[in-house]
């Protein structure tokens, strides 16, 4: 009887443990997905379709191929009211509107904090308008 507890206790501690230390493979992840990173996109829909994010994820960045659609910059923004107000004093450039044509540029989820990405172009409209502009919000864990 008291074997078959300490079974069942080991078994339920095993569980537990790979449950909880249970880490997703870091995944790429191609912001809008086949429309890339362009002017006029709702890309808060695209955030919340593709999350939950995992630390350690890569967001890639890649601008669409022709010559009909406005190539946008992306920064990364310092804080949440930046981004509620499209402020980007403070904010690193890290891509301008050339450096995410042909293989694009990757952006790693490595710390457990929000990261809010803008738009700059077109004197600040998509942004204000609530496009162009995300917030990724990496998590620990898998489930």
């Amino acid at each position: 009887m008291a074997a078959t507890r300490i079974l069942a206790q080991g078994v339920f501690v095993f569980l537990v443990i790979t449950c909880v230390g249970a880490e997703s493979e870091p995944r790429t992840i191609l912001v809008g997905d086949s429309q890339g990173w362009q002017a006029g996109t709702n890309y808060t829909q695209w955030a919340i379709q593709n999350s939950p994010f995992h630390i350690n994820d890569t967001l890639l960045f890649k601008y669409p191929g022709n010559s009909t659609t406005l190539a946008q910059s992306v920064y990364l923004l310092p804080n949440q009211w930046s981004y509620i107000t499209c402020e980007f004093r403070g904010a690193k450039l890290l891509g301008n509107a050339t450096e995410g044509d042909g293989e694009g540029f990757k952006v790693e989820l490595n710390q457990l904090k929000p990261y809010y990405f803008a738009s700059a172009e077109g004197n600040f409209y998509d942004c204000i308008a609530g496009l162009s502009k995300f917030v990724a919000v990496p998590s620990t864990s898998s489930g």
